[in-house]
């Protein structure tokens, strides 16, 4: 038998064991009843003994020890308190048990890399209502972004470093860092995930720096390993704020180096409010700010001036930095610089090589091979032994089929489990249950001998990791509208948020919420919604009429996918940029040609917009690294500069990412791009 089966035998065992004694029990009891244990030597026990104790304890269930009194020779006493075992009752409404389905629903046709714990999360909270994993209605939400790893190997990187965070297990890999275009070995204590912009995040001590230090998983090379054989290597500081990172707006990553003014026209101070009020203050402008009119100013700290200064250059006229002066200073500079570069010519370097390479497919697998994270086999099999157990109390037989598709089972795994759980006891030579495959079903003895895993166990970290994380990808986005009071029942139950502790998934532009709900609202009625909505790209405001169909997350945020009645066309509307949404009295019947069109666009997946045109855009040496990342090089040039393809529908939008470069981005090609560049920055700078 192999080893992890042997301990798995051990530690169910065990578990079975305490709570069907009740009583504080000693080590000598435990080393004669339990399976696995008394056909060891007494040192051999010890070390078995406490490995198992330390694993359970990763895992969150923890045994009661009590210690003899001074004075006393007596070993110590084991028990396990049903409260550290079972999962408080929860009490989901309808709308949220669907919610919660339809959350795993979406989430296991894309990549989310929690697909299979979430799984089993929900078969625990839903315990004793219907299955929450049978489909229903569609829902008319699509999701792009579903915190994929993104392929095998970071899949793999991503496995290993939750496992660390979860058993206190130093890291070693090799980073490539990008501020400094050098690769090096890391030593890592990993403390904390964040899924933030579509990209994993691991924060840490890094021992080479004696700092916390944060790492992009993609940039991880080759294989993560463990630094020691030990069972454990580090304990968390107390003081380390996991939430801290995700908290941050992106040009608060970092180091803080100051408070800087900016100044804000009434034009967009509402969508400022709403979506990066977090992130500092806002408040009436005060004669002594210095501001060009009337307006706002937003008070924030930031770590990166460049970061900060693209942000503001993205609103055009309707934003700019007051203070401190060098913060000023450099943005009119980097100002200056893009109006040079596009009204007066620009020359690059000469071309020293014309790299081709074929762009990578950008796909949506379902397929079982890029699950980044499969949950312990510890979880799967007490939900197992669960499902087999109240199949037995209610007489019924279970289909194979149905329990592979509810736990993601091949039938090797699923007999394998099964004899597993046959030779579990609980002491005495007494058995916890019988099953056995018969066929297309699996047959149960009526009468198991133990019940003690006929109630829901507590959520593993893993799983409840994935729970909370796929409640927040969603936030308010579900027509259902139950996810964020179910969140609420789950935290209490668990007695602690797993976005604390481990995973935390960063808010994404989603709008206001209340928008959310109306749109939902409308699409489920069938009925006209007239939009007052915000267009960025070309700083106007708009009213429309539209015919909601569904919601789409993606790269950029959530948008609703409309039949526009002023377009007479499908347009798409990004949720945080909708100031007022208002159902109408107007119904509409579905048109069957929008409703055709189901489904998550690329563009929605890596952020470039549908394309009549390509733009050939030079980017600096220093940002030269970062774009490789995202964007297709065509050229190398002697400076370290290269130049890059950049597909647009539209000059607007290909100004506003221009602008959002900071100074480091210049269109060579077309020529009509350039000039409404130029234009654009001439009348920022005035």
């Amino acid at each position: 038998m192999a080893k992890d089966t042997e301990k798995l035998i051990r530690q169910l065992s065990l578990i079975s064991f305490l709570m069907a004694q009740g009583r504080p029990v000693s080590a000598l009891e435990i080393k004669r009843e339990v399976e696995g244990y008394s056909d060891m030597n007494d040192d051999a026990f010890a070390r078995r003994f406490y490995a198992d104790r330390a694993e359970l304890e990763s895992l969150g269930i923890q045994l009661g020890v009590e210690k003899p009194g001074e004075g006393f020779f007596e070993a110590e006493l084991y028990s396990l308190p049903p409260e550290n075992f079972y999962l408080d009752a929860i009490e989901f409404s309808d709308d949220e048990l669907a919610a919660l389905s339809t959350a795993l629903s979406l989430l296991s046709e894309g990549e989310f890399a929690y697909a299979e714990p979430l799984r089993l999360a929900l078969q625990q909270v839903a315990w004793g209502h219907p299955n929450p994993l049978k489909e229903g209605e569609r829902a008319p939400v699509e999701m792009a972004m579903t915190a994929s790893a993104g392929g095998r190997d970071l899949s793999q990187r991503l496995s290993k470093i939750e496992t660390a965070i979860s058993r206190r297990k130093t890291i070693e890999f090799t980073y490539y860092t990008m501020e400094r275009d050098e690769t090096e070995k890391r030593k890592v204590d990993p403390f904390h995930l964040v899924f933030r912009g579509g990209q994993f995040y691991l924060i840490g001590y890094a021992h080479e720096r004696e700092a916390v230090r944060v790492f992009r998983l993609s940039r991880i090379q080759g294989k993560v390993g463990y630094a020691s054989k030990a069972e454990h290597d580090f304990s968390p500081p107390e003081n380390f704020d996991r939430r801290d990172y995700g908290q941050r707006a992106d040009w608060q990553l970092g180091e803080i180096r100051g408070t800087a003014k900016i100044f804000i026209r009434d034009r967009i101070a509402w969508l400022i409010e709403r979506d990066f009020g977090a992130f500092g203050e806002l408040r009436a402008a005060k004669k002594s700010d210095g501001a060009p009119g009337k307006g706002s100013v937003f008070e924030t700290d930031y770590a990166s001036p460049r970061e900060l200064i693209a942000w503001v250059l993205r609103w055009r006229q309707n934003a700019l930095v007051l203070a401190p002066d060098e913060l000023r200073e450099e943005a009119e500079s980097r100002l200056g610089l893009l109006h040079d570069r596009h009204h007066n010519g620009f020359e690059p370097a000469e071309i020293v090589d014309r790299p081709l390479r074929e762009v990578p497919k950008r796909s949506r697998s379902n397929g079982r091979g890029e699950a980044a994270i499969r949950p312990e086999r510890f979880a799967r099999l007490v939900t197992l032994a669960g499902l087999l157990i109240e199949s037995a109390k209610g007489s019924e037989r279970l289909r194979v089929s149905d329990l592979r598709e509810r736990l993601e089972l091949t039938d090797e795994e699923l007999q394998e489990d099964i004899d597993l759980l046959n030779v579990v006891n609980f002491g005495g030579g007494t058995y916890v249950l019988y099953a056995e495959i018969q066929g297309d079903e699996i047959e149960v003895d009526s009468e198991p001998y133990g019940d003690n895993f006929a109630r829901p166990a507590r959520l593993l970290p893993l799983e409840a990791k994935a729970l909370v994380a796929a409640i927040d990808l969603f936030g308010d986005h579900l027509p259902q509208g139950g996810l964020q009071s179910a969140r609420t029942k789950i935290i209490t139950a668990l007695g602690h948020d797993p976005s604390e502790e481990g995973l935390e998934i960063a808010a994404g532009s989603g709008g206001d919420a209340e928008v959310a709900r109306q749109v939902n609202e409308a699409i489920g009625a069938s009925k006209v919604l007239e939009l007052q909505y915000y267009k960025e790209n070309e700083d106007q405001f708009t009213k429309r009429a539209v015919e909601p169909y569904r919601l789409e997350n993606g790269k950029e945020g959530w948008y609703v996918e409309c039949y526009d009645l002023t377009k007479e066309g499908v347009r798409h509307f990004k949720l945080d940029r909708v100031k007022e949404a208002t159902i109408s009295a107007e119904t509409f019947e579905p048109r069957p040609e929008v409703e055709r069109l189901a489904g998550v666009e690329g563009w929605m997946t890596h952020g470039e917009v549908p394309t009549a045109h390509v733009a050939r855009v030079w980017v600096s040496p220093e940002r030269a690294r970062w774009l490789r990342e995202e964007r297709t090089v065509v050229e190398e040039l002697a400076d370290g500069a290269v130049v890059i393809e950049l597909p647009y529908a539209g000059t607007s939008w290909l100004v506003r990412e221009i602008l959002r470069g900071a100074g480091d981005l210049v269109v060579l090609e077309p020529e009509d791009a350039r000039a409404a560049i130029a234009s654009e920055v001439a009348a920022s700078a005035a």
